[in-house]
Parts: C-alpha cells; structure tokens; sequence
C-alpha cells in the first residue's frame, strides 16, 4: 500500500511535455541556405583567381609564359603600386579615373536618357516607328567604335569626343529595351485606361513607363560598362589626361604590365558602378515577386 500510495504521488512524466522542453531550448543559429550559397560562392570565386592568378605566376617563373608578351600577375602589381605612389606622367592616377569616369557618366546618363525617351516615343507611335525602322537599324549597324576617329576629328580631343562616342554606345541598348518593353505592354491595362478616360500622356507616364521599367532596368546593367569602353576607346584615339592615354602608353612602351594594370583599375570601376546599379534596381523593384529560376546572375 505504501508503495503504491507513493507511486501515486510521484508526478509522471509526460513524453510530449519533454518534447516541448527540449523544443524551447535556445539553439544556436543555423545559417540560412542563401547565406550558405553566398559563402561558397565568394570562397568559390576567390579561390579561382588564386588558381588562374598563381598558375599565371608560375608559369612566368617556369618560363612556359613569355612576360614580354603577356606580363606577369607580380609586375601588374607594381605597376598599380608605382602609380599609386609615384603618379604617372600625366598626374596622379586619381586624376587619370576620375577624367575617364567623368567622360563615361556623361555619357551615360545622356545615352540612357535619349534612348528611354526615343523607345516610348517610338513604341507608342506605329508611324514614327515605321519612318524611323530602316534608318535606326542602318545606324545600328554600323561598328560605332570606328566612330571614335570621326568624332575625334569634328570634336577634337577633349571630354566631348569621348562623350559622345559613349552616348552612342550607350543609346542603342537601352532605346531597344525601352522600345520592346514599351511594345510588350498589356493591352488590357490600356484599354482600361482609356476607358477610365486616360489622355496619351497619362497612359504613357502611368501605365506604359512603368510597365517597360524592369526593360530598361535591365540594359543598364551592360551600359554603363559601354559607357566605359567609349570613354576609354576615347582616349585611345586622343586625349592628354585619362585610363586610355595610359595604356596607350603602356602600349608604345611595349609594356603590358601597364595594359594589363590599365584594364584592372577599369574593370574595378566597372564593377563598383554593376553593384550600384543593382543595389538601385532591387531598391527600385522590390514589389517584385522572388525569382524562383535559377539564373539570376546579380549575386
């Protein structure tokens, strides 16, 4: 009896109760799967500029590269080091970035613009579309790179030159983005507009510029780097200050550290300007569904 009255007391333990328990405990945090991709894929890519800059070195070293031809990772290292410190013989190379950059914003933002205005306009007017068509594909046709030299000779060899040769670079990809996503439009959202009683101009601000947005987002991606190329390319032909008058430079010195210590410093500003622009895009289109496929590439 005293053993069973004692059983009786002993609270009983419930299995589920315990569960909860443990449930409750604080656990230490676990990394989510984006962060996780986001670690592997920065330890991924870190580790192939080690294996394609070393076997570079290496091969330099091993004399199976020729350095004359095609430099070495440690000589395009003190090259950037040298202009860092000492300067180049145009100025210090902040002043070199900052003139490219200069040339290749402007040229930019004025290509960009011409290029939205121009694809809506054309978008939304069928005849001014079917006017413009051959002469629009003529122009795009042409290599626009080539025009460097015209420019240089009817603006001469100041920012103008480069400006404009980037504009031109630039207009093409964004007018075709804007006039496409313009032209992909749904037209029910039209059609209620006008029913609502819409004038053109409030169709075109209200429904139709936000509707080819994403479009025209998404040129800029790959245009501010022809900005660059125009501002460089520029410089190429022309210029007493700037990125391209270095490697040019570099070239007639036959070094291709300097070439090769030129491109670097300008792929860097071309990707500092990609993650501005893709920092401004996610900023400017976060009523976005998350994209489920896997081909995201700003990552």
């Amino acid at each position: 009896m005293t053993r069973a009255r004692e059983a009786a007391d002993t609270p009983r333990i419930d299995p589920a109760a315990m569960e909860n328990l443990e449930l409750d405990e604080p656990r230490p945090p676990r990394i989510s799967r984006r962060v996780r991709r986001r670690l592997v894929l920065y330890v991924c890519r870190i580790a192939l500029v080690v294996i394609v800059l070393g076997g570079w070195e290496i091969g330099v070293n091993t004399k199976h590269i020729d350095p004359f031809f095609w430099g070495q990772p440690s000589g395009v290292w003190r090259q950037l080091k040298t202009w860092i410190t000492d300067g180049t013989a145009q100025g210090s190379l902040a002043e070199q970035i900052l003139v490219t950059l200069q040339e290749a914003v402007y040229g930019f933002v004025i290509g960009v613009v011409l290029g939205v205005v121009l694809g809506i306009a054309l978008g939304r007017n069928r005849f001014l579309s079917d006017l413009l068509s051959p002469f629009i594909k003529v122009a795009n046709s042409i290599p626009r790179i080539v025009l460097g030299s015209l420019f240089s000779i009817a603006f001469g060899f100041g920012i103008t030159s480069k400006v404009v040769l980037a504009v031109v670079l630039v207009f093409f990809g964004v007018f075709f983005n804007a006039f496409q996503g313009t032209r992909e439009v749904d037209r029910n959202l039209l059609s209620n507009a006008r029913i609502l009683g819409a004038s053109r101009w409030q169709t075109t601000r209200q429904v139709v510029l936000p509707s080819a947005f994403t479009w025209i987002l998404a040129s800029l991606h790959v245009s501010f780097g022809f900005a660059l190329i125009g501002a460089v390319v520029g410089e190429l032909l022309g210029a007493d200050k700037g990125m391209g008058l270095l490697i040019r430079n570099a070239q007639n010195n036959f070094s291709p550290n300097g070439v090769l210590a030129g491109m670097v410093i300008i792929g860097v500003i071309a990707l500092i300007a990609e993650g501005l622009i893709t920092a401004l895009e996610n900023r400017l289109l976060r009523w976005r569904p998350p994209q489920t496929g896997g081909g995201d590439v700003n990552i």
